[in-house]
C-alpha cells in the first residue's frame, strides 16, 4: 500500500518543485562551487529518480519534458554561460559546416554506392547526397541499409572521383585547416570541458554499471523506496515463442501483452516485465529462469532497484544529448573527442576504451546509442578519427592473454548479432586506405588479425593441420563469429598501395608470413580415403573447411594483387611461399614408393602413389598461392628482369605438380564413379572445387600449377607421371597396346572406369596446353579471360544479365567487370510484358568456341555442343566443332606446346585411333575419339601458327605433320596416324566424326586436297537428291490427307450443317431478318423486341464430366456453369465507408459510390447439376480424409464451398444454372400503377400469394444453390435460403458484374460486343437469365414487396416508408433489379400487356431518373471546351428546358448554366456507361443479336445504342413525351474507372518513403516489412507481431486486416523492402507476383539482392491492374498455389 501512496504523492510534490526550479540559479550555484562534479552528481541524485521510473509503465513524453527542464537545461546554461537558446544559436552561426555528411542510416533506408567511383563497396551515400552528386549518372548500386552505417559524402578517400555532393562542396576560401577551437573563448572551452567530462563519465559509469541494488558514489538518492524492476534481457538463442510462453507464465499477462514485451526486448535489448517490491520481482525472475533453462542457458533476468534503472535511462538520454549538442559546433565535437580519448592519470583506459571493452555486457539499446555517438563525434572529426582507429585496433586486437584479442574474443563469446557489437565499427575505419596503411605499419594490424584468427581455431591433427571433424554446434557458432576477423582483414587489404615504403614492405611481408602459417594449417586438411566394399557410415564434416576456404578466397586474391604491385615484395613473397611449400612436402611420406617408368623410349624416376587407395586432400592453399605468384612473375616480367634473385633453378617440378595432380585425379575418379561409396560429402566438395565461388583459388590454380610444372619438365616425363597417377600407365605402356587392350576381357565396371579416366586424362592434356587466357601464361590482356568466359556461357544459350553475373567470378568489390566487355561479344534483347531481357552472342564470336572449355560442367558441355552444332546446321556449315586458334604463350611457359608433339602423347593418340578401327566393344568411347581428334586439331593449328610466325627463320621446332605421317618403327610396324585417319574417314560407325576427320586430313595433306574435293562434291549432290525426294513425298501425303477430309465432310453433312448453324446463329439470323424497314431493326427491349427464329433454335451443350449432350429446357435436367462469387470493391468510390453489419443490412438499393459489390465470374465450363454434386461430394470426402492424415492448407477451402473446376482447375465456389432465353408471363403498366400496387399491398395483408413454377426440380435446386452462395459470400453471413435478401443479392451481383465488364471494355478500348471471351459471355447470359428466374424459388410476396420498394424510388408511394433520395441510388442496379423482379408481379395479372412493354417503360423511367441525377451532379466545364457546331440545337434546347425545370423545383442550390451544348455534352458522357450496361444486360437476358456497329469501336455508338435499346436518340424526348406524368416525380456522372495508385518512376523513392514509415503501434519504431497497398496507397507494417489485429476471432497481420477493410478480402500489395508484389485473398490464400519494377537489363530484383537501379515498367503495372479489374486476383492465387505447393504452407494471414 505504501508504495502506491508515495506513487500518488510524488507528482504533486514534483510539480511544486518544478514550478520553483530555475536552471539559471542552479548554474549560478555550480559556477561558485569548488567541487563541480559533486554538485552536478548531487543535482542528478536528487532529480533523476523523481523523473524516471515511477511506475510499471514508462511514460516517455512527460519524462522527456521534465528531463529537458530539470536536467538538460542546467547543463546547456552552464555550457553557454547564457540562455541556451541564444548561446547555441551563436555557436551555430560561427560554425563552419563540415564537409562530411555523416548521416547515420536508419534500418531500411536506401543507400547508394557507385560501381565506378567507390573505393570499395562499403562506401555509400544517403539519398540526399546521392541525388546531388555526379554518381547518379554512373552505374550505381542501390541497397537498403541494415542500420548503423553512415554516409561517406565528403570523404575524399572513399571516392575515386566526385567525393562531394552539391551540398557538401567545400568553399575554396575557407581555410578549413584552422583549429575549430579558435572561435571559442577560453572561458567557454574550460566550461565545456568540465561539463563534458563530468557527464560523459556519468554516462559511461551508469551504462557499464553491474550492481543491481546500489549506485556509484555521489549518486545515492536522498530517500530510497522499496521499488524494483524485473528486467528481461535479449539473447539470440531463444525464440519469440519461447519468450512469449514464459512471460505468460511468469507475470501472468495476456498473450497480447507478452507479445508486446517480447517485441520490445527484441528491439531494445531489454524490457522491465514487472514492477513492485523486491519479493514480487524476485518471484517472477525465478519462474523465467526455471522455464527457460531446460534446453539451453536461461534467459538473462535481473531484479534492479528503480533508482539504478532511472539513472541508466538518463545516461542514455545524456548520450543522445551529446549527439544533439555537438551538431551546433565543430568545436564542441572536438572537445568531446578530447574528453573521450583522454587517458587516466595512471595511463588507465580512456572513457571510449571503457565503453568498447564493456560492449558485450551492454544491452542492444545502449549499444546503439553509443555507436551513434561515436559516429557523430569521433568518426566525423578527421584528427581524432586516426587516434580513435589506433585505440580501436589496440583494444580490438590487444592480445592481452595469449588466447586472443579481448574485444574480439568477447564478441566471439557474446551471443548478440554482430551489427550491434562495437567490432562492427571496424568497417568504418579499416576501409579508409590511409588508416589501414597506418595500422599495418604502426600497429602491425595484419599480423595481429591473422594470429588472433589462428589462435581461435585450436583443433589440429598430428601434422598441425586444422581439424573440423569433432565440430560441435558451440564451435560452429564460435567459428562464425571468428570469421568476422577475416572480414576485417579484407577491409584492411581492399585498397592496394600505390607507393610502397620500406616499413610497409617489412610489415606486409611479416603479415604474409603469418598468413602462410594459416594456409599451412589448411594444406592437406580434411583428407579423404576411398571406401571399398561398404558405403561410408557417417558423412564426414566438410563444410567448415570450405567455409574457411570461401572466406579466404578474396583475401588470397588480394594478397597476390598486393604482391604484384611491387617487384621486391613479389620476389620475397615467392621465396617465402616456396619455403613453406617445401616444408609441407617433407612431411607427406605414407604410400609413396620410388619407381621407374619407361614408355616410347623414354624413362623417368618418380614415386608410386595410388590415389584410389591412399589419402587425398582437396585443400592445397599453399601450392595454389605459389602457382598464382609464379604466373605473376611472368606477367610482371620479374622472371626475365631479375632471374638471378629467383630460386627457379632449385625448383623440383615433380614436387610442385604432385598434390594438384592428385586433386585433379580425384575429380576424374569421382566422375568415373569410383568413389560412389564415399557418399555426398565428397560429391559436394568436388562441386564446390569447380564452382564459380571457389574455382579461382582452387581448380584454376591447380591447372596453373600443372602448367608451371610441365613448362619446366621433359613433356614425356610429365605425361608418364600423369598416366601413372591416373592409374592408366599399364594400358598405354605395353609394347602392343594398340592391339592388346581391346582383346582384354576385364570386369565390365573396370573397363567403363578406365574408359572415363582416359577421356579425363586427354581432357586434362588439352587444358594444360590450351588454357592460355590468363595474363602471364598467354600473351593476352586481362579482359580477354573475361570475354572468353562470357562467350562460352552464351554458347550454351542466351542468358539474362543476372544469370551471367552468377556464372562469373566476383572480385572483392562484388564486381565481375562484365559491363566493360559484354557489348563487344553480345547484343541485348529487351523483354516483353513477361520474361526478362537476354544477351545473345554476336555471330562473329562463335569462332572462339572451344568444346572443351575448362569451366564447363558435363551438362554445360553437352548443351553447348548441341546448341553450336544446331547453329552450324542452320548456317549450312560443316558440323565439325573445330578447336579455336589460341594466343601465343609467354616465354616462361613457351615449352608447353611440346607436349603436343612428344612421343608419349603420339603413342596415346595412335593407340586410341587404332582401337577405333573396329566398332566399340566397350573398350573405347565416342567421346574418347572426339578428344583425340581435338588434340590432333590443336597440334595442327599450333603448327600453322608457328610456320606463320617463323617465316624468316629456317628452323621450325614444331613438326607435328611429319611425326603423324611416319609409320611405327620395326618390329611392330604399326601404320602412321594419318594412315589410320584415312581409313577411319570412311568407317560407317564414325559418321558423326566424319567432318572433323576430313578437316584434319585437309589441313595436314594439301596433296590429297583435289581428291577430297571430288568426294565432297559427289557427296553434296547425293544429299541434294535425297532432300528433293523427301519434299515430293511430303507433298503427296498432304494431298491425300485433304482429299480424305473432304470425303468425310460430305459423308457427315448434316452433322457439320448443324454445328455451323449453331456457330453462326447470330450472324445468319441478322442476315435473314435484314432490316427492310425501321420495324425489324435489332432492338433488344420493348414490344418491338427482335424474336429471331423462335421455334427452331435449340441450345445443346455437353457436360465436361460425363461427356453427355443435353438440351437446355425449363423442365429438363439442370445444367450448370462453375462460378466464383466474391465481394469486391474494385469500382468503389468510397473506401472509407465502414463495412455494414451483415445481419441487419438491407441491400435493396445500391449507393452510386458502389462501395461494396458482389462479383460473379466463371470459367465457362458446363456440367450436369447431378454430375457436379457428385464431384463436389467427392472433393469434400477427400478433404475429410486428408484432415485426419495431416493438416495442410490446400489452395481451395472446402468448408467454404470452394472447389477447382474439374477441367481447368479454376477456383470456383458455386455454380450458375443455365436457362434458355424465354420467360412466360404478362403484366399491367403505368396508367394503373397505383391501383396495381395498392392491390398488392392489400393482398399481402390478407394471404400469401402463390404461383406455378415452370422449372424442373433439379433446376430449382440449382437456382437455390447459386442464390444462397451469392447471398452467403456477398453479405458474409451463414447460408439461409429463406432470407428475403437472397434475390436482391443475386440481382445486385448481376448488375455489378455487368458494370465491371463494361468498365473493363472502356479501359481497354474494346468494342461493346464481340470482344468478350466466351467464358465471360456465357457467364453474363447465365447471370441475367438466372436473375429473371430466381424469384421462382423465393416467396412470391417477398419479391413483390421488393418490387414495390424499388419502384417507390422512382414513383412516390405513400405506403412505403423512408424511400431513398434519388441521388443515393445507383440507377443501373435499380434497372436490373426492377426488370428482374418483374415476373413476380406479372404472374398474377391478366391485363394482356406483355413484359416487353413493361421492360421498356421501366428502362424509360430509370433513364430519365439517371438523366436527372446527372444534371444535378455535373458542373459543366464551360470555359475549358470550345463549342463544336453541329445540328444538335434541338437537344440543347430540351436539355436547358429540363435543367431549368429542375432548378425551379429545387431552387437555387443548382448552378445557373447558359450553354445547352455543354450540358448536352455532360449528359451524353454521363449516361453512356449506363446505356452500354443496359445494352449488355438486355442482350444477355434475351439473346438478341447485336448490331454490327457495336462490334467495332467507332463514333456512331450513341445512335446505334439508342436504337438497340429502343430509345429516341434525343433522350430528353422521353421526359417531354410523358411530361404530365413525370413532372411531379422530380426530386456525378460518368464514374471514372478506378485505377491502382500511381507509382513513382524510380524505385528508390518508394524505399525512401518506406524507410521513414514507423510502425503505428509500437511508438516510433521502424517497421521491418513496410508494405504498400496498391489499391488505396496505405503503408502498412506487415509481418510483425506488433500490428496484428483480431478479425473474426483470429489474429491476423496488418495486410490481411487491411484487405477486409479496403478490398472486401482481396488485396494487392507491394512489399517495399523485398520489391515483391503480394496478392492476398481471404485469410488462407496468397501468392507472390513479379513486381512492376525492372532494372536496365529487363529483370526484376525480388529481395533487392543485386542492387541495380529499378524503374517502373508501365506495361507490367497495367497487367496487374487488369488482373484486379477483371476480378482475377483470387484465380491467379489459385493457379499459383496449385503450381507451387510451397506457397500453400505459408501462413498468409500473418502478413
Amino acid at each position: 500500500m505504501a508504495a502506491a501512496e508515495t506513487d500518488r504523492e510524488v507528482p504533486s510534490a514534483l510539480c511544486s518543485e518544478f514550478l520553483n526550479f530555475s536552471a539559471k540559479d542552479t548554474v549560478a550555484k555550480w559556477l561558485q562551487a569548488t567541487d563541480l562534479p559533486k554538485e552536478v552528481y548531487q543535482h542528478l541524485a536528487g532529480y533523476v529518480p523523481k523523473i524516471y521510473c515511477l511506475g510499471p509503465n514508462l511514460n516517455p513524453t512527460s519524462e522527456d519534458l521534465l528531463a529537458q527542464l530539470l536536467l538538460q537545461a542546467p547543463l546547456e546554461w552552464y555550457l553557454c554561460g547564457e540562455d541556451p537558446l541564444v548561446g547555441l544559436a551563436k555557436l551555430e552561426k560561427n560554425n563552419q559546416p563540415s564537409q562530411l555528411c555523416g548521416h547515420v542510416f536508419k534500418v531500411g533506408e536506401p543507400t547508394y554506392s557507385c560501381r565506378e567511383c567507390a573505393a570499395d563497396p562499403t562506401c555509400v551515400l544517403c539519398m540526399q547526397c546521392f541525388l546531388g552528386s555526379v554518381h547518379k549518372e554512373h552505374r550505381y548500386r542501390m541497397t537498403t541499409s541494415g542500420g548503423g552505417g553512415f554516409c561517406d559524402c565528403g570523404d575524399t578517400e572513399a571516392w575515386k572521383k566526385g567525393p562531394y555532393c552539391q551540398k557538401h562542396e567545400p568553399n575554396i576560401c575557407d581555410s578549413s585547416q584552422e583549429d575549430p577551437l579558435a572561435n571559442l573563448s577560453a572561458d567557454m572551452i574550460a566550461r565545456t570541458y568540465n561539463i563534458f567530462s563530468i557527464m560523459l563519465k556519468y554516462a559511461v559509469d551508469m551504462l557499464t554499471w553491474d550492481k543491481e541494488d546500489e549506485l556509484p558514489h555521489g549518486l545515492e538518492p536522498p530517500e530510497r523506496g522499496d521499488t524494483y524492476y524485473c528486467m528481461l534481457f535479449n539473447d539470440e538463442v531463444h525464440t519469440y515463442e519461447q519468450v512469449i510462453y514464459t512471460l505468460q507464465k511468469a507475470v501472468n499477462c495476456t498473450q497480447k501483452e507478452a507479445v508486446s514485451f517480447a517485441t520490445t526486448v527484441d528491439r531494445d535489448g531489454r524490457k522491465s516485465v514487472r514492477y513492485g517490491d523486491f519479493q514480487f520481482c524476485e518471484q517472477a525472475k525465478s519462474v523465467i529462469v526455471r522455464n527457460t533453462s531446460r534446453q539451453s542457458k536461461p534467459l538473462r533476468v535481473q531484479v534492479m532497484h528503480s533508482s539504478v534503472v532511472a539513472h541508466q535511462c538518463f545516461a542514455l538520454k545524456a548520450l543522445t544529448w551529446f549527439s544533439h549538442v555537438i551538431r551546433y559546433s565543430d568545436a564542441l565535437r572536438r572537445i568531446l573527442c578530447q574528453v573521450g580519448l583522454q587517458r587516466g592519470p595512471e595511463g588507465d583506459n580512456s572513457l571510449v576504451d571503457t565503453l568498447m571493452l564493456c560492449d558485450s555486457k551492454m544491452w542492444k539499446g545502449a549499444r546503439n546509442v553509443y555507436h551513434q555517438l561515436y559516429m557523430s563525434s569521433l568518426l566525423m572529426d578527421l584528427k581524432y578519427k586516426k587516434l580513435f582507429a589506433i585505440q580501436f585496433a589496440k583494444v580490438s586486437l590487444e592480445a592481452g592473454s595469449h588466447l586472443a584479442s579481448r574485444l574480439q574474443s568477447d564478441y566471439v563469446k557474446d551471443d548478440h548479432d554482430r551489427e550491434f557489437s562495437v567490432t562492427d565499427l571496424s568497417v568504418q575505419m579499416f576501409t579508409v586506405p590511409s588508416l589501414a596503411r597506418m595500422l599495418i605499419t604502426e600497429e602491425n594490424l595484419m599480423t595481429t588479425i591473422i594470429r588472433t584468427f589462428v589462435d581461435h581455431l585450436r583443433h589440429r591433427d598430428l601434422q598441425g593441420r586444422f581439424q573440423f571433424e569433432r565440430y560441435t554446434a558451440q564451435q560452429a557458432f564460435k567459428f562464425r563469429r571468428v570469421q568476422s576477423l577475416i572480414g576485417d582483414l579484407k577491409y584492411v587489404l581492399i585498397s592496394r598501395p600505390t607507393e610502397w615504403t620500406n616499413r610497409l614492405r617489412e610489415k606486409f611481408l611479416e603479415g604474409l608470413e603469418a598468413f602462410l602459417e594459416l594456409l599451412k594449417c589448411m594444406q592437406g586438411m580434411d583428407p579423404v580415403v576411398r571406401q571399398v566394399g561398404q558405403h561410408i557410415e557417417m558423412e564426414p564434416e566438410w563444410e567448415a573447411a570450405f567455409t574457411l576456404q570461401m572466406k579466404l578466397t578474396h583475401i588470397i586474391s588480394m594478397i597476390q594483387e598486393w604482391c604484384a604491385s611491387d617487384d621486391r615484395v613479389l620476389i620475397e613473397a615467392y621465396k617465402k611461399c616456396l619455403t613453406v611449400l617445401t616444408h609441407c612436402h617433407s612431411g607427406f611420406a605414407d604410400g609413396e614408393q620410388p619407381i621407374t617408368l619407361s614408355m616410347c623410349g623414354h624413362s623417368v624416376d618418380t614415386i608410386r602413389y595410388c590415389i584410389s587407395q591412399e589419402k587425398v586432400s582437396i585443400h592445397l592453399p599453399v601450392s595454389r598461392l605459389l602457382a598464382g605468384l609464379h604466373v605473376l612473375l611472368s606477367k610482371t616480367e620479374v622472371a626475365y628482369r631479375f632471374p638471378e634473385q629467383l630460386p627457379l633453378s632449385e625448383l623440383s617440378p615433380p614436387m610442385l605438380i604432385e598434390h594438384p595432380l592428385r586433386c585433379l585425379v580425384l575429380c576424374a575418379q569421382v566422375h568415373a564413379g569410383m568413389w560412389r561409396r564415399n557418399g555426398f560429402s565428397l560429391v559436394n566438395q568436388i562441386y564446390y572445387y569447380h564452382n564459380v565461388k571457389c574455382r579461382v583459388e582452387m581448380f584454376d590454380k591447380d591447372l596453373m600449377m600443372l602448367q608451371v610444372g610441365a613448362s619446366m619438365m621433359d613433356p614425356n616425363h610429365f605425361l608418364m607421371i600423369m598416366l601413372s597417377r591416373f592409374e592408366l600407365f599399364h594400358i598405354f605402356s605395353s609394347a602392343d597396346c594398340r592391339k592388346r587392350y581391346n582383346r582384354e576381357s576385364a570386369n565390365k565396371d573396370v573397363v567403363q572406369q578406365n574408359s572415363t579416366l582416359i577421356e579425363e586424362v586427354l581432357h586434362l592434356i588439352m587444358m594444360v596446353v590450351g588454357e592460355r587466357f590468363v595474363a602471364g601464361i598467354g600473351q593476352v590482356e586481362s579482359c580477354e579471360e573475361l570475354k572468353r568466359e562470357i562467350i562460352h556461357q552464351l554458347c550454351i544459350r542466351p542468358m539474362a544479365h543476372s544469370e551471367l553475373v552468377k556464372a562469373l567470378p566476383e572480385n572483392e568489390n562484388k564486381e565481375t567487370g562484365m559491363e566493360k566487355v559484354i557489348d563487344s561479344v553480345a547484343s541485348f534483347k529487351k523483354p516483353g510484358v513477361t520474361g526478362r531481357g537476354l544477351y545473345e552472342l554476336r555471330p562473329e564470336c562463335a569462332k572462339h568456341f572451344n568444346l572443351y572449355f575448362h569451366h564447363y560442367s558435363r551438362a554445360d558441355q553437352s548443351k553447348a555442343e548441341e546448341a553450336q552444332r544446331k547453329l552450324k546446321r542452320q548456317n549450312g556449315e560443316d558440323s565439325a566443332l573445330l578447336p579455336p586458334s589460341l594466343p601465343q604463350l609467354c616465354p616462361l611457359f613457351a615449352s608447353l606446346v611440346n607436349i603436343l608433339q612428344c612421343d608419349v602423347l603420339l603413342g596415346m593418340l595412335g593407340a586410341v585411333l587404332q582401337w577405333a578401327m573396329e566398332p566399340s566393344g566397350g573398350h573405347w568411347s565416342e567421346s574418347m575419339l572426339q578428344r583425340v581428334l581435338h588434340l590432333i586439331g590443336m597440334a595442327l593449328l599450333e603448327e600453322q601458327q608457328q610456320l606463320e610466325s617463323t617465316l624468316d627463320d629456317n628452323e621450325v621446332t614444331f613438326s607435328f605433320t611429319l611425326k603423324i605421317s611416319r609409320p611405327g618403327e620395326a618390329p611392330s610396324t604399326s601404320p602412321s596416324i594419318l594412315a589410320v585417319l584415312e581409313t577411319l574417314q570412311n568407317a560407317p560407325h564414325l559418321e558423326v566424326h566424319k567432318d572433323m576427320i576430313r578437316w584434319i586430313l585437309k589441313v595436314s595433306l594439301p596433296v590429297s586436297l583435289s581428291l577430297l574435293c571430288m568426294v565432297r562434291d559427289k557427296d553434296k549432290a547425293e544429299r541434294k537428291r535425297k532432300a528433293e525426294m523427301a519434299r515430293l513425298r511430303r507433298e503427296k501425303i498432304m494431298a491425300q490427307m485433304s482429299e480424305m477430309q473432304k470425303h468425310f465432310i460430305n459423308e457427315n453433312k448434316e452433322l457439320f450443317q448443324q454445328s455451323l448453324e449453331e456457330l453462326d446463329a447470330s450472324t445468319s439470323a441478322s442476315l435473314e431478318h435484314s432490316p427492310s424497314s425501321w420495324d425489324s431493326v435489332l432492338v433488344c427491349v420493348g414490344p418491338r423486341r427482335w424474336r429471331g427464329g423462335r421455334g427452331e433454335r435449340r441450345q445443346v451443350v455437353t457436360c465436361i464430366l460425363c461427356q453427355e449432350e443435353q438440351e437446355i429446357r425449363a423442365d429438363g435436367r439442370a445444367m450448370v456453369l462453375a462460378a466464383f462469387v466474391q465481394r469486391s470493391t474494385v469500382m468503389s468510390k468510397n473506401r472509407k465507408r465502414p463495412p455494414h453489419d451483415p445481419e441487419s443490412y438491407d441491400p435493396i438499393f445500391m449507393h452510386p459510390d458502389l462501395s461494396f459489390g458482389t462479383h460473379t465470374g466463371s470459367c465457362g465450363h458446363i456440367m450436369h447439376s447431378h454430375c457436379w454434386q457428385r464431384y463436389f461430394e467427392a472433393v469434400q470426402a477427400k478433404e475429410q480424409r486428408r484432415q485426419q492424415r495431416l493438416r495442410v492448407h490446400t489452395s481451395y477451402d472446402v468448408e467454404n464451398g470452394e472447389f477447382l473446376c474439374p477441367l481447368c482447375e479454376c477456383l470456383s465456389n458455386t455454380v450458375i444454372p443455365l436457362l434458355n432465353g424465354e420467360q412466360p408471363g404478362l403484366v399491367q403498366w403505368l396508367n394503373t400503377t397505383s391501383q396495381q400496387i395498392k392491390a398488392l399491398h392489400s393482398a399481402h395483408r390478407k394471404a400469401k400469394p402463390t404461383s406455378d413454377n415452370p422449372y424442373s426440380s433439379s433446376i430449382k435446386e440449382m437456382l437455390t444453390t447459386f442464390g444462397t452462395a451469392t447471398y452467403k459470400v456477398g453479405l458474409k453471413v451463414h447460408p439461409n435460403e429463406q432470407d428475403p435478401r437472397v434475390p436482391i443479392m443475386c440481382w445486385t451481383s448481376c448488375a455489378y458484374t455487368i458494370q465491371s465488364v463494361e468498365r473493363l471494355l472502356v479501359d481497354e478500348q474494346k468494342p461493346l460486343f464481340g470482344s468478350l471471351p466466351c467464358r465471360q459471355d456465357d457467364c453474363l447470359s447465365s447471370l441475367a437469365r438466372f436473375g429473371s428466374a430466381c424469384w421462382t424459388v423465393s416467396s412470391l410476396a417477398t419479391v413483390q414487396s421488393h418490387f414495390i420498394r424499388l419502384l417507390a424510388a422512382l414513383l412516390p408511394d405513400p405506403q412505403v416508408e423512408n424511400s431513398r433520395c434519388i441521388l443515393d441510388v445507383d440507377m443501373f442496379h435499380l434497372l436490373v433489379s426492377l426488370v428482374l423482379s418483374y415476373p413476380a408481379v406479372h404472374c398474377q395479372d391478366s391485363s394482356g400487356l406483355s413484359t416487353d412493354i413493361a421492360e421498356l417503360h421501366l428502362l424509360h423511367l430509370v433513364t430519365v431518373a439517371h438523366l436527372v441525377q446527372i444534371l444535378l451532379t455535373s458542373i459543366p466545364v464551360e470555359l475549358t471546351m470550345e463549342q463544336e457546331s453541329g445540328g444538335v440545337e434541338h437537344e440543347e434546347e430540351s436539355v436547358c428546358l429540363l435543367y431549368n425545370t429542375l432548378r425551379s423545383h429545387i431552387g437555387s442550390c443548382v448552378y445557373e448554366v447558359s450553354s445547352g451544348w455543354h450540358l448536352w455534352r455532360a449528359v451524353k458522357a454521363g449516361i453512356l456507361p449506363f446505356l452500354r450496361g443496359a445494352a449488355l444486360f438486355f442482350h444477355h437476358l434475351h439473346g438478341v443479336p447485336t448490331p454490327p456497329e457495336l462490334n467495332a469501336p467507332g463514333a456512331s455508338e450513341w445512335e446505334v445504342l439508342c436504337a438497340y435499346l429502343s430509345l429516341p436518340s434525343n433522350l430528353l424526348q422521353l421526359f417531354y413525351s410523358y411530361q404530365e406524368v413525370l413532372e411531379p416525380l422530380l426530386q456525378g456522372f460518368p464514374r471514372e474507372s478506378n485505377k491502382l495508385i500511381e507509382l513513382p518512376e524510380d524505385y528508390s523513392a518508394l524505399i525512401n518513403q518506406a524507410s521513414s514509415f514507423t510502425c503505428p503501434k509500437s511508438g516510433g519504431d521502424k517497421s521491418r516489412a513496410p508494405t504498400l497497398c496498391l489499391v488505396c496507397g496505405a503503408l502498412l507494417c506487415s509481418q510483425s507481431y506488433c500490428c496484428q489485429t483480431e478479425l473474426e476471432g483470429e489474429d491476423v497481420g496488418a495486410c490481411t486486416a487491411h484487405t477486409f477493410a479496403c478490398g472486401a478480402g482481396v488485396g494487392i500489395f507491394l512489399r517495399v523492402r523485398e520489391s515483391q508484389v503480394l496478392f492476398l485473398a481471404g485469410k488462407t490464400k496468397g501468392c507472390f507476383y513479379a513486381p512492376p519494377y525492372l532494372d536496365d537489363y529487363g529483370e526484376t530484383d525480388q529481395g533487392l539482392r543485386r542492387g541495380n537501379p529499378l524503374h517502373l515498367c508501365r506495361e507490367r503495372y497495367r497487367k496487374i491492374q487488369k488482373l484486379w479489374r477483371q476480378h482475377s486476383i483470387t484465380e491467379e492465387i489459385g493457379h499459383a498455389q496449385e503450381a507451387n505447393q510451397t506457397l500453400v504452407g505459408i501462413d498468409w494471414q500473418h502478413l
